[in-house]
């Protein structure tokens, strides 16, 4: 299993925009000196919790310090983005990343977005296809495109002069594209399956139970086959809320206690969650009352919290029900004790990682 970080971080409401910014530059940073293969990063445009409003914009500001890993909108929401803005931007990040971009793409769940953008009474996920249809035709159609939609037409035709280069979307700099991955919210996704028959690969998000996690593997392989791939659980990334401190007590306190920045996120999550009539996610049984999913019950499902042998022992359970993966992620939170969410990072990756490794490679020699 690999290392990754995934975050949309969600932060105080008082705390300074820019050490908000400059602390979540720092968590990419510091991954990338661990060794994590991939780091993703979310946008809102209208919720000041969570107050990075452009993944691109954000990686950008990366290029220059992060060396060896992977880098990915996590992720850009099409609907609310003219295609053909999105195109030439990711085209020039995946330059500027030297060829090491992941392109995250998703209709966009935020619904204050949606209205400010003017979709909210639109159909999302048919925006959403027409939007990286048009994207891939950009990226590997030549001028002057002539695309026609139900939502965006594109066009240079009355403008295009080719022998200057005016009229063109530039071309990203893996070809025919960086390689695409989903979100996946949602038990036994449909679009996690057609995305795998598209040869695109899934992120289950952080604030699943495990058991919808699971559900997860099987829609991606049905999908690989639909797609005419051989499925490789090696591309399934998975993110999960975890915090590895030295002492336990220590760890239960930062994790679980009133100052907790996973107890906040939560909070928030289940806020919008439960308005926005989704908090079946947060159930493991689809009868469960609304007022019964708590957020004890959450965070006692959701965050895995303790000392490295003991955060080890439950991502090993949590890979029992699961079943196998190729990432796990990292998931990103507010820096409240900057030492302490610094120290959780570099125990997953050096002590963590290495006890989870060590046990699987020992299960399958067993079995062997």
């Amino acid at each position: 299993m690999r290392l990754g970080f995934f975050t949309m971080p969600i932060h105080p409401l008082d705390k300074d925009w820019r050490q908000c910014l400059r602390e979540d530059q720092e968590a990419f940073v510091l991954a990338d000196e661990l060794g994590f293969a991939e780091g993703y990063v979310g946008e809102h445009v209208t919720d000041l919790a969570e107050n990075i409003t452009s993944s691109a914009l954000f990686i950008a500001a990366l290029a220059g310090r992060i060396k060896r890993m992977r880098l990915g909108t996590g992720t850009v929401n099409l609907p609310n983005i003219h295609p053909a803005h999105v195109a030439a931007q990711i085209a020039m990040l995946d330059h500027l990343l030297d060829g090491r971009l992941n392109f995250g793409i998703s209709p966009g769940g935020l619904m204050s977005d949606a209205e400010i953008f003017g979709n909210l009474d639109n159909d999302r996920n048919a925006m959403f296809l027409e939007a990286i249809d048009m994207l891939l035709a950009l990226w590997t159609q030549a001028p002057p495109y002539n695309l026609k939609g139900k939502f965006w037409s594109i066009s240079t035709e009355r403008t295009l002069m080719q022998e200057i280069g005016q009229g063109i979307i530039g071309k990203p700099l893996q070809r025919p594209h960086p390689p695409i991955v989903v979100t996946a919210v949602a038990p036994f996704s449909k679009g996690v399956t057609a995305a795998a028959a598209r040869g695109w690969d899934p992120i289950s998000a952080n604030f699943l139970m495990p058991k919808w996690v699971a559900s997860h593997r099987g829609c991606y392989e049905d999908g690989c086959i639909q797609g005419g791939r051989t499925p490789d659980l090696d591309n399934w990334r998975v993110a999960k809320s975890v915090f590895v401190a030295d002492d336990p007590a220590v760890a239960r306190d930062y994790a679980r206690g009133p100052n907790s920045p996973y107890l906040f996120y939560y909070r928030q999550l289940l806020t919008k969650l439960k308005k926005n009539g989704r908090a079946n996610l947060f159930k493991e049984d689809q009868s469960m009352p609304d007022d019964d999913v708590t957020l004890d019950h959450v965070m006692d499902r959701l965050v895995t919290f303790g000392t490295p042998d003991k955060v080890a022992d439950d991502l090993l359970a949590f890979r029992e029900v699961t079943g196998p993966f190729g990432t796990l992620l990292y998931a990103g939170h507010d820096w409240v004790d900057p030492d302490l969410a610094r120290r959780s990072k570099v125990l997953m990756a050096e002590r963590v990682l290495p006890l989870i490794n060590a046990a699987e490679g020992t299960a399958t020699k067993a079995a062997q």
